[in-house]
This record gives structure tokens, sequence and C-alpha cells, in this order.
């Protein structure tokens, strides 16, 4: 590959004409930056972007570590970040957790030697379950931002794009107590999770604050090593009044539905269910499931746009925390 003192050999140029050339510099008249990048394309020249990171002190480029790949939520705030960074003239480096400390503790370090700007992550599970800190703070410490997105840590000051947790579970029981259900299951999957922990007390204040209605909310807690299936399949077993379920995470409301189906239940003039999740489940269930909506890819381009202003801004500015709509949207599986 040809390097910029080699292309100013053939165009008989100075190296820093060819470099202001190829980078719009006002100082090169027309003619000579259209001839450069000519012969720059005609010979394949690729700038070196370590050495031009070496010498700007910025790569471009933001390290993101998500912990699972394969849940529907966290590929699509991937696939808002990657169309965001894009836009904004970066380039993204993924590593996954797979919601282990040690894996996520590891990438921070491996990419915060030179080769990101900055961090867009959201934190692992066995990271939030022990409260670990202290990795964050080093990459703080380095002068490295972090974002965190959905999984925060309360007690790291750093950027943050979240929902309304507690307001989406809450609204979300309202209904079910409006359709004057009685017998409501919270099924949480995500106990451990501070999300999870949100959405359950949401649910809960909910039947609180509906003071002169009679409906019971019971929660059932649901482990990760748990097979989902036998475990709502019992619940139905061992519940024969349900006419409410919120599940509180992208899978159970589906499960929950398809057990409520096989059971031969009229859905929803029997029961009615609310899953959070995005549209990625609606075409495989029947009836079209009502959600939470969490814009997902909209959390994504969200982060992204925190982070680069905090990069590119000659000032210090402040720490903020953005919280991104949902929507509680109801289909065929609630009145």
């Amino acid at each position: 590959m040809i390097t910029l003192k080699e292309l100013a050999e053939k165009l008989n140029v100075s190296i820093s004409t060819v470099s202001k050339a190829l980078n719009g510099s006002s100082e090169i008249g027309e003619a000579t930056v259209a001839r450069v990048k000519e012969v720059a394309k005609a010979y394949n020249y690729k700038p070196n972007r370590v050495a031009l990171s070496l010498k700007n002190s910025k790569t471009k480029t933001i390290g993101v570590i998500i912990p699972d790949i394969l849940n529907h939520f966290f590929a699509k705030v991937l696939y808002g970040i990657e169309k965001e960074s894009a836009k904004q003239g970066y380039n993204i480096i993924t590593c996954l957790s797979n919601e282990v400390f040690e894996k996520e503790a590891n990438s921070l370090e491996l990419l915060a030697n030179g080769s990101v700007d900055g961090f867009i992550m959201s934190i692992a599970q066995e990271t939030q379950i022990n409260k670990h800190t202290e990795h964050f703070k080093d990459i703080l410490d380095q002068k490295i931002p972090i974002l965190m997105f959905d999984r925060v840590a309360d007690a790291i000051a750093c950027d943050k794009v979240i929902i309304n947790d507690f307001k989406a579970a809450y609204n979300a029981t309202t209904h079910l107590i409006k359709e004057g259900r009685k017998n409501i299951i919270l099924i949480n999957n995500i106990d451990e999770l501070s999300v999870g922990k949100l959405r359950a007390k949401g649910c809960f204040k909910a039947i609180e604050d509906a003071k002169y209605t009679k409906s019971n909310l019971t929660e059932i807690k649901i482990g990760k090593t748990t097979d989902l299936e036998t475990e709502i399949e019992t619940l139905f077993n061992k519940n024969k009044t349900i006419d409410g379920i919120i599940a509180i995470d992208n899978i159970s409301g589906v499960i929950a539905l398809n057990s409520a189906n096989k059971r031969g239940c009229n859905i929803p003039k029997d029961i009615s269910i609310i899953g959070f999740s995005d549209d990625n489940v609606l075409p495989f269930t029947s009836p079209k499931l009502s959600t939470v909506t969490q814009h997902s890819d909209a959390i994504g381009e969200a982060s992204v746009k925190i982070l680069v202003k905090r990069l590119e801004s000659k000032e210090p500015i402040e720490i903020v925390t953005k919280t991104i709509d949902f929507s509680l949207n109801l289909r065929e599986t609630t009145l």
C-alpha cells in the first residue's frame, strides 16, 4: 500500500500539500485537490489510522460492550448505535460480556489502551448483582468517558440513557386494573437486575394507588437457569383464577400467551397479557401480544449523540441522564 510520502513524491509536491488536499483544506487550490485525490484513488491510498490517532489523540472509534447479542433488545440498540455512529463519522468496536464481570472488565481494559475514544455499554448481570464498580472508575480516571444504557450503575457518575421502567410497568398494571382484572400475576425473570426491580416496584405501586379496586398482584420470580416454559405451566396449574399477566422481560410474555392458548383460554375475555418487548415477537404470536415497547434503536442513537457531544466538546459539560419515551401498545391480548 502506498504511503503519504510516496504519494507526495509521485505528485511532486510536499507531504503537507497532499495531507491538506486530502483533508479538503481551503489553503490548497481546487485543481490541486482534485489531482491529489485522483492519484490517491488510483494508487488506493488509505490513511494510517493508528498514526492519525497518535497525532490527534483521537481514534474516531467507540467501544460498545453489550451483555447478550441474542437478546433482541440489545441487538436493536446495537443497530441504533452503529447507524448513528456512521452518521457522526465514528467507527465502533463491539465486545460481548455474556453477562460475565471478568469479560466486561477485560474488554474495557483492552479497548482503553488507545483503541477507542469512549464507551457505550450496558452492565453485565454478574457485575450488577455483585455491585462491581472499580473497573468503571479506572476507565473514568483515565479520562475516557463511559455512557451506560438500560442497566446502569447508580454509583458511577457518567452519562446514562434509560427508559422510565417504573412508569412503564406502572402504566401497564394500571391498564389491567382498569379492565377489572382481580388476580394479576407479575412474571419476573430479571429480578436481580436494576430494570427488573424498577418494573416490579412500578407494578406494586399501581396496585397500591388503585385504592378503590380489589385487584391483587402476585409476583412470581423465575431464575435464569430455570426452564421458563415449565415454570409458567406450573404457574397456570397453581393459579386457576389468573385473569391478568404482566411479563417484564421480553420472552415470558410470549410463553405465557402460548400456555394460555394451550389451555383454551379466551384471550382477552378471560385473561389479559402484557409483555415487555419490541415488535420482533409480534409476527409469531396469535393473538398479537400487547407490549411495553422500549424503542431500543432510539436508545442506541441517543447514546451515540450524547457520547460524541462529550468527546468533541472543547469545554467540560455536565453529566446527563436521558430518558427515552416508551409506548404501551395495546393489541389483541388486552381489552
